[in-house]
C-alpha cells in the first residue's frame, strides 16, 4: 500500500477533523466564559479536551482491538458530534466542561485508530512518511481551523465555530467509509482468526519499553506542550499586544508545518534518532533563548525556532510508538504509549505555571529548556539504531 493510495480515506478525514478542532479552539474559553465562568474555571473548562484524551488513550486501545480500526474511527466521529452539538445547547458551564471532555475521549479514540490502521497498513520503509504526514496533515487543519471558525462566527457568533467542527466531523466521517477494512487483510495473512490479549496482559508483557521509551515520550510531550504556554506569556510580559503575539504565533505554527515530510524521509532514511534528539535540543535551546528576548523582533526569531524545533519532531511519538508495538495487542500497546505522551501534553502547561508560582516566568522558561535537554538525553538513550521488520507469522 502507497501514501497516494491512502491519502483520500486516510489523510482527507484528518485534515476535515484537524479543522474542526482548530475552529472551536479559540473559543472554548469564551463560551465558558458566556455561561458565567470566572478566568480560573474557563481554562479547567479548556483543560477539559485533553483530560479527556488522557482518559480515554487505554479504553481506546481495547476497543479499537475489539472493533477494528475504521470502525472506531466512525464511532469517535459520532461520539465528537454528540459532544458538539451538546456544546451549542448545554445551558452551564459545567455541561460544556462534559461537553469539551468528550471530544477529547473522541480524539484520542481517533488518534489511536489512525495511527493503528497506518502502522499496519503502511510498509515499514514508508512508516515514518506515512505517519508525519498524518501529523503534518492535523497541524495544517489546526492552522485554517480557527480562520474558517472566524468566517463562520461572522455570521453565527461563537457557535458557528461549532458547527464548523461538528460539520468537518460528519464528512469525515464519511470519507471513512471508503477506507479498507484491515481485519479480512489479518486473516489473510494469517490464516485463522485474529488472536486476542487483554489490555493488562499487553502492557505487561512490554513495561520495560514503557518505563523508558514511554517515559521519553512523556518529557517530550510536555516540552512541546510548553510552547503554547510561554510564548503568549512571554509576549505579555514583554508588553506586546494580542494582535501581534497572535502574528508571533502564526508565523511559528507556519514554519512547524512546513517540516513533516522532510522529518518522515529522514527517519525512514537514516533513522528515528536523527531526528528525535535535534528536534529536542532545537526546542531546548529556544526555550532557554526566550528569557534572554526583549522587543517583538528578538521573540519572534525564539518562536520561529521553537517551530522549526517542533516541525522537525513532526510524527516521531506515533512513529516510535508503532515501531515498539507487537503485532499482536498493537491497538493496546499504542493505548498505553500515549498515555504518556498525552499526560505530558497536558501536564506540560501545568508545570510551567507551578515553576511560575514559585519562582517566576522566567525560570519556568529555563526550566521547561533543561526538561528538553532531559528528552534529546532519554531520546539518544532509549530510541533503537532501526527499528525491527516484523517476524513473519507461523
Amino acid at each position: 500500500m502507497s501514501l497516494w493510495k491512502i491519502a483520500p480515506s486516510v489523510y482527507l478525514p484528518a485534515l476535515l477533523y484537524g479543522i474542526g478542532q482548530g475552529a472551536i479552539a479559540p473559543v472554548v474559553a469564551l463560551s465558558a466564559r458566556d455561561l458565567g465562568a470566572s478566568v480560573a474555571l474557563a481554562s479547567l473548562v479548556v483543560a477539559a479536551a485533553g483530560l479527556g484524551q488522557v482518559i480515554g488513550d487505554i479504553p481506546a486501545g481495547t476497543l479499537t482491538t475489539r472493533i477494528g480500526e475504521r470502525r472506531a474511527m466512525l464511532l469517535a466521529t459520532g461520539l465528537v458530534a454528540v459532544a458538539l452539538a451538546a456544546c451549542l445547547v448545554v445551558p452551564n458551564v459545567w455541561g460544556l466542561a462534559l461537553a469539551i471532555g468528550a471530544t477529547g475521549v473522541a480524539g484520542a479514540v481517533w488518534g489511536l485508530a489512525r495511527q493503528a490502521y497506518l502502522s499496519e497498513a503502511i510498509p515499514l520503509q514508508l512508516r515514518a512518511r506515512a505517519l508525519s504526514t498524518l501529523g503534518g496533515v492535523q497541524r495544517i487543519g489546526s492552522f485554517i481551523g480557527p480562520f474558517i471558525g472566524a468566517l463562520a462566527m461572522r455570521f453565527l457568533g461563537t457557535d458557528g465555530a461549532y458547527w464548523v467542527h461538528l460539520v468537518a466531523a460528519v464528512l469525515a466521517c464519511l470519507a471513512l467509509l471508503s477506507l479498507p477494512d484491515l481485519e479480512s487483510v489479518r486473516r489473510k495473512r494469517l490464516g485463522r482468526p485474529v488472536e486476542l490479549q487483554s489490555t493488562r496482559a499487553v502492557i505487561r508483557d512490554h513495561l520495560p519499553v514503557l518505563r523508558t521509551l514511554g517515559v521519553g515520550a512523556l518529557l517530550v510531550g510536555a516540552v512541546r506542550a510548553s510552547r503554547q504556554v510561554v510564548v503568549p506569556l512571554w509576549a505579555e510580559h514583554l508588553g506586546l499586544d494580542a494582535q501581534t503575539t497572535s502574528l508571533i504565533f502564526g508565523l511559528s505554527g507556519a514554519v512547524d508545518m512546513l517540516l513533516f515530510y522532510p522529518a518522515g524521509s529522514v527517519m525512514d532514511r537514516f533513522g528515528r534518532k536523527w531526528v528525535a534528539v535535534p528536534s529536542m535540543l532545537v526546542l531546548a535551546a529556544a526555550h532557554l533563548l526566550l528569557p534572554l528576548t526583549h522587543s517583538a523582533p528578538a521573540l519572534t526569531a525564539v518562536a520561529l525556532l521553537m517551530g522549526l524545533g517542533n516541525g522537525l519532531g513532526a510524527g516521531i511519538i506515533m512513529t516510535l510508538g508503532a515501531d515498539a508495538s507487537p503485532p499482536v495487542g498493537r491497538a493496546q500497546f499504542l493505548g498505553a504509549f500515549r498515555l504518556f505522551a498525552d499526560t505530558g501534553n497536558a501536564g506540560g502547561p501545568f508545570l510551567v505555571a507551578a515553576v511560575t508560582a514559585l519562582s517566576g516566568l522566567g525560570p519556568a522558561i529555563l526550566f521547561m529548556g533543561l526538561t528538553g535537554c532531559l528528552a534529546a538525553t532519554a531520546m539518544q538513550r532509549w530510541i533503537p539504531p532501526r527499528p525491527e521488520p516484523e517476524p513473519a507469522p507461523g
